[in-house]
């Protein structure tokens, strides 16, 4: 009788051992989940965000932050799946959006860009508008040499195409393009490969990109010259938010994150974006 209750209380206490361990180690796995983010989006936004968090991580070694892009499309659609923790949008929120929430950590523009090498240095609003919607179709009737306009557009799910669509009064589908482009590195490239493209970007990484030798050059919209410094303004007519979202009121890791990216701490890390930094309230 002794030999069973003997028995007993060492399978009970072998059982609360293991009940324990099982405890500790889900504990663990949930604490190692806390410390994690992922953010996917804007490929505008993108550079900067993966700036901070290199940053905060170094101040936060548990910290693990995944950045992807893919267009602020997939930053909304992400972060209302689930898929992602934080969005990543560079554009205000839509009226459909708003069960979503944004954050402002940078303010930027768009520009229109031409190669360097492109004798022509001012276009009119009419007159992009033509080049965008196959009217003009040749340089020389806008002043330039005589050589076909390459026309670079934006993808369908880019927030940058949806602000100067917007910007210029048009559709999507009125545009002729003949090269289609994602994100920005990859439209600057276009056009410093092609002396007869136009195109348009960031002004942030348009400025940036020419700041270090790239041949562009940005064109002024309604005779404000495209710059970080007219952003900053409020002067140039074209400009945006650069938003972290999120599906609801952040909590944890996420609100200490999106805190830590809207404070002074990152405005030298904005700055070197060549974007504009905000004062959060």
């Amino acid at each position: 009788m002794l030999m069973i209750t003997t028995h007993k209380r060492l399978l009970l206490f072998s059982l609360t051992c293991l009940a324990i361990g099982f405890g500790w180690f889900a504990s663990a796995d949930a604490n190692a989940a806390s410390q994690r983010l992922v953010l996917t989006g804007s490929s505008t936004v993108a550079p900067l965000v993966g700036e901070i968090v290199r940053k905060y991580e170094s101040m936060h070694p548990g910290v693990r932050i995944d950045v992807q892009t893919g267009g602020s499309s997939r930053g909304i659609n992400d972060t209302r799946n689930g898929i992602a923790d934080i969005g990543m949008v560079s554009r205000a929120l839509k009226p459909n959006e708003k069960d979503l929430h944004a954050y402002t950590i940078a303010l930027d523009g768009v520009s229109v860009i031409l190669h360097a090498s492109n004798p022509v240095s001012v276009l009119s609003k009419q007159q992009i508008a033509d080049i965008y919607t196959g009217k003009i179709t040749n340089w020389k009737s806008v002043g330039g040499a005589d050589a076909r306009i390459t026309v670079v557009n934006k993808a369908e799910g880019r927030s940058t195409l949806e602000l100067f669509l917007q910007y210029f009064q048009l559709k999507n589908s009125q545009i002729k393009p003949h090269i289609i482009i994602g994100d920005n590195p990859q439209g600057i490239k276009t056009i410093t490969g092609n002396p007869h493209a136009v195109g348009y970007v960031s002004i942030g990484a348009a400025e940036y990109e020419a700041k270090r030798g790239a041949p562009i050059r940005l064109l002024a919209l309604d005779g404000v010259d495209a710059s970080v410094a007219h952003v900053h303004s409020g002067a140039f007519p074209l400009s945006r938010p650069l938003n972290l979202i999120t599906s609801h009121v952040p909590q944890g890791l996420a609100q200490h994150f999106i805190t830590f990216a809207r404070s002074q701490q990152t405005h030298e890390l904005v700055e070197a974006q060549y974007f504009v930094p905000i004062s959060a309230e």
